[in-house]
């Protein structure tokens, strides 16, 4: 019998507005009922997954940023982290600004961005339909350096770089694999996401990658579960589409991934179908 089930968000869980539509939600309530348990394995902030964890009744564990850090809902705690360093967040804002491109810097509970652009964009347009306790806290800053420098108690879980133009995206991810002690997804595609302009549909596309401490990784979380929980491998279920899901479809008892998963993801995972759409 399978015990845990672990779900990312976007691209698998929500669909391309940002939803978990009622049938996902029924779907994933039963599975609970039954005795398995059902947590969100996600790249978002803490205060992102509350809200969608409490949706979907998922009210013991959630793991974020890609692994950074695993949640304990009924204590309200941190219980598992490994967060990036002021020093290395540093490094990688310079290179970011001196070369003109987009980015974020994730702490535990915000997204810091100098614009709102790209993902960023779109939690925003995520924002315009959610109550004010339940939005993604997002924070748009002037002089991104300065103020990272000067935080005082913030613990970064990630940082994603975004731009529209594949040699641009390229020539930057070269620059930031030569940083020691952090790892840089290696994210081969296009993301597009869907928002709503007044009546209209709009996409978005853009190249990105994110950027976490060393061996952060949502299997990794996972596994620390699996050892507070006295679970086996054989009993955890994975669900995801990206390449921060890939280690989990491949390591879990049932690794399963969505139709239209990145290429790396589906060559690999031990079950490829579609489901949560």
């Amino acid at each position: 019998m399978y015990k845990l089930v672990a779900i990312d968000l976007d691209g698998t869980m929500l669909n391309s507005y940002g939803v978990v539509t009622n049938n996902t939600k029924e779907v994933i309530k039963e599975t609970i009922k039954k005795g398995t348990d059902v947590i969100i394995a996600s790249g978002r902030p803490i205060d992102s997954i509350k809200t969608i964890a409490k949706e979907i009744g998922s009210d013991k564990y959630f793991i974020a940023g890609n692994g950074a850090l695993i949640y304990d809902i009924k204590q309200d705690k941190i219980i598992y982290d490994k967060y990036m360093s002021k020093e290395k967040v540093l490094e990688i804002i310079k290179i970011c600004e001196e070369n003109s491109i987009a980015y974020n810097v994730y702490t535990d509970k915000t997204i810091l961005a100098t614009s709102l652009k790209y993902n960023v964009l779109y939690y925003h347009k995520e924002n315009l339909k959610k109550e004010e306790n339940k939005k993604t806290n997002i924070n748009i800053v002037k002089n991104m350096y300065e103020y990272v420098k000067e935080m005082k108690e913030e613990r970064f879980l990630k940082i994603t770089v975004c731009d529209e133009t594949k040699s641009v995206f390229n020539s930057i991810i070269k620059k930031l694999r030569q940083i020691e002690e952090i790892e840089v997804l290696d994210v081969l595609h296009m993301s597009r996401k869907i928002i709503k302009q007044g009546t209209k549909d709009v996409t978005i596309e853009y190249f990105y990658t994110e950027i976490s401490s060393k061996n952060v990784d949502k299997w990794y979380a996972i596994e620390y579960l699996m050892e507070l929980l006295n679970l086996k491998t054989q009993e955890i279920i994975t669900i995801g589409d990206n390449i921060n899901d890939k280690k989990m479809i491949e390591q879990a008892g049932l690794g399963i991934a969505m139709k239209g998963s990145t290429p790396v993801v589906t060559r690999n995972s031990k079950l490829y179908n579609r489901i949560y759409k």
